[in-house]
C-alpha cells in the first residue's frame, strides 16, 4: 500500500492501482494516515472529517465510512489483507499499515536521516537523501482536504518542507553545486519572501556563480519589503553577508569548486 498525503489524497495498492475513494471516505484516511499505526479517537476523527457541523450520530456516521474505507482498501486488484487495515478499537480507530508506507512519514526519515549524515560527514548520501525526500512532494499538501485541520497540517509540512530545501542548499553550496542551488534557492525565495536565511543563502549562491550585482540586488529587494510592509530593516547577518559580498570577500566562495554533474 502507498499512501500520499504530501499532494492530493491517494492510495495505491502494491500493482500501483489506484484505490477509488469517495470525498468522505478520503477525507477519513487522510485523518488516519496522518498519524498511522495510531490510535485516533472518534471525537477527534469526527472533528477532522466534519469540522463545520456535526451528524447528528457522529459515531454511527463515522462507523459508515470506516466500512466504505474498509471495503475501498481491500478491493482493488487483489490486495493483501496485510496491506493496510482498518481497525476498531474502544472509542476511535487505528490504521494498521506499515509506516513507511505514508509518504509524509517516508519523508520525515529520509529528512531525519540526512541530517544524521550530514552531522557524521557525510554530505554526499546527505545530499542524495534530501534529494529522495524533496522528490516525495507533488504539489500542495492534502490539496484536496479543505478543512482547518487539514490547514494545519499544511503549515507543518510546509515549515518541514521549507527546513529541508534550506538543509539541502546548505550542504549543496558547501559541496559547489550552485547552478543546482540556484534553481531550489529561486523557487524557495518566491514562496518566503521575508526569509532573511533563504535570502543569504540565494545571494550567496548568485555570488558563486559570478553574479555580484544580483545577489545585491537579493538583499535590496528584501531591504524593500521589510521597510515598506513590516517598517523593520534586516538583520546584522543578512547585512553583514551584504558587506562582504561588497568586498569580495575570498572566503565567501569555496576553495576549490565540485566538479560533478549536477544531479
Amino acid at each position: 500500500m502507498d499512501i500520499q498525503l504530501l499532494g492530493c489524497v491517494e492510495a495505491r495498492v502494491r500493482t500501483g492501482e489506484k484505490v477509488p475513494l469517495a470525498h468522505g471516505t478520503k477525507l477519513l484516511l487522510a485523518a488516519l494516515a496522518w498519524t498511522p499505526g495510531t490510535f485516533v479517537a472518534d471525537e477527534v476523527l469526527a472533528e477532522r472529517v466534519w469540522p463545520e457541523r456535526l451528524p447528528q450520530h457522529p459515531r454511527e456516521a463515522l462507523y459508515i465510512q470506516a466500512t466504505r474505507l474498509r471495503k475501498a482498501l481491500g478491493g482493488v486488484g487483489g490486495a493483501p489483507a496485510d496491506e493496510a487495515e482498518l481497525s476498531r478499537r474502544r472509542g476511535g480507530y487505528v490504521l494498521v499499515v506499515d509506516e513507511q508506507s505514508v509518504d509524509t512519514v517516508r519523508f520525515r526519515t529520509l529528512v531525519r536521516e540526512a541530517r544524521l549524515s550530514a552531522r557524521d560527514g557525510g554530505v554526499e548520501r546527505a545530499l542524495d537523501l534530501y534529494t529522495q525526500a524533496l522528490e516525495l512532494w507533488s504539489g500542495e499538501p492534502l490539496s484536496d482536504v479543505r478543512t482547518p485541520w487539514a490547514e494545519t497540517a499544511r503549515v507543518a509540512l510546509r515549515r518541514e518542507h521549507r527546513e529541508a530545501l534550506v538543509g539541502s542548499a546548505e550542504l549543496g553550496l558547501r559541496t559547489g553545486r550552485v547552478e543546482e542551488c540556484l534553481r531550489r534557492l529561486s523557487r524557495l525565495a518566491d514562496m518566503h519572501p521575508f526569509d532573511e536565511k533563504v535570502t543569504g543563502l540565494l545571494m550567496l549562491a548568485l555570488h558563486r556563480a559570478g553574479r555580484q550585482v544580483d545577489a545585491l540586488d537579493c538583499f535590496d529587494l528584501l531591504r524593500l519589503r521589510m521597510v515598506d510592509l513590516l517598517g523593520c530593516e534586516p538583520g546584522p547577518e543578512l547585512v553583514a553577508l551584504r558587506e562582504r559580498i561588497l568586498a569580495r570577500d575570498p572566503d565567501l566562495v569555496p576553495v576549490a569548486a565540485h566538479t560533478a554533474a549536477p544531479r
